[in-house]
């Protein structure tokens, strides 16, 4: 399994099988993103939350694509309602695909969309649990650090958690050490962060701050591969 980070809560996932999986696929708008949504491969696009800084692209590359769509029921209701192949679900519940099994777990976040100039809510934010190639990959979505994050790393040993440390929308690196701690992850990658001035952060000194090596600092585009 090979992992990238490409700004803001993007991270591309391709499988030992060959699927590639895109989660939060923010790139038109994201000035960090080294993808082009014209031509990024995608068997699969995961969404944690409606925001437009996470569904993003979905859409476009989706039509381009024939990706199958994974969200809350809400949002998969609003891109099948477009057409497109969608699968729904909710927190708390955990799915077998081809390609690897996906768990929602809860997240504190908001979940709107905008739509002919007005907010709409569609569902509630979540995290991805995604096992496949015996390795079991955490993305946190957006979130504050919340106290059942110890479930969600006691319900499976995590190869790697992506956190957010941005701060003012979802944890700061304080908080998001803690959930590191927390969900005890082998690796913890930080995300969310640097994209616009709000959330601006030194992620080198956030995985500095982690005890051992449990920190990886990734540059926009860099790889991860899990044996």
């Amino acid at each position: 399994m090979k992992l990238s980070w490409h700004g803001q809560s993007c991270v591309k996932i391709v499988t030992d099988s060959g699927h590639h999986i895109l989660i939060d696929p923010f790139i038109t708008g994201n000035d960090k993103s080294d993808l082009n949504a014209d031509t990024v491969e995608a068997d699969v696009i995961i969404l944690t939350h409606a925001h437009d800084d996470h569904i993003g692209d979905t859409e476009p590359i989706a039509k381009r694509t024939g990706a199958l769509i994974i969200a809350n029921v809400e949002i998969a209701a609003f891109f099948a309602a477009k057409g497109l192949k969608t699968h729904g679900m909710q927190m708390g519940g955990k799915h077998l695909f081809d390609f690897g099994e996906i768990k929602m777990t809860p997240a504190i976040h908001g979940s709107s969309y905008e739509i002919d100039g007005k907010p709409f809510t569609l569902g509630l934010a979540a995290g991805i649990l995604f096992t496949a190639d015996e390795h079991t990959i955490y993305h946190a979505g957006d979130t504050a650090l919340f106290s059942d994050m110890k479930l969600i790393g006691a319900y499976k040993p995590i190869d790697i958690a992506f956190l957010p440390i941005g701060d003012n929308y979802t944890m700061g690196p304080d908080d998001a050490k803690i959930a590191a701690s927390f969900v005890n992850a082998k690796k913890v990658v930080p995300v969310h962060y640097n994209t616009f001035p709000l959330i601006e952060q030194d992620g080198k000194a956030f995985c500095e701050s982690l005890p051992g090596e449990q920190g990886k600092h990734l540059e926009i585009g860099e790889m991860i591969e899990l044996m």
